[in-house]
């Protein structure tokens, strides 16, 4: 059973930096395309960015420049670095990992395995 972990949440005003981590245990992440997506209340969970088992990245349009998603395999972890915050980033921000082969995916149902989720709060 692969279970993620997540961490690295919490409140911070806008203009402001948090990193959220990820850690997968019971399994191996390497040959797996990671993703992070993130949910407010009431509407549908949303794709934030995705990394391939190759380091090739891919972000939504409304974090693109501002967040960085990397992995490190040798700890089965995958990272999300959120720069220059927005309260529009608030919502619970979730780690997942896809099934099949390690190529770059952006929808919901391409992920096999999800964390619990961890909530950024960004104040204005």
């Amino acid at each position: 059973q692969v279970k993620l972990v997540e961490s690295g949440g919490g409140l911070v005003r806008a203009g402001d930096s948090l990193r959220l981590s990820c850690v997968a245990s019971s399994s191996t992440i390497s040959n797996n395309a990671m993703g992070w997506f993130r949910q407010v209340p009431g509407k549908e969970r949303k794709f934030v960015a995705t990394i391939s088992w190759n380091d090739r990245t891919l972000y939504a349009d409304s974090v693109k420049g501002r967040f960085t998603i990397s992995r490190d395999n040798a700890k089965n972890a995958v990272y999300l670095q959120m720069n220059s915050l927005e309260p529009e980033d608030t919502a619970v921000y979730y780690c997942a990992q896809a099934g099949g082969l390690g190529y770059i995916r952006t929808a919901v149902h391409e992920y096999e395995y999800w964390g619990q989720g961890t909530q950024v709060t960004v104040s204005a």
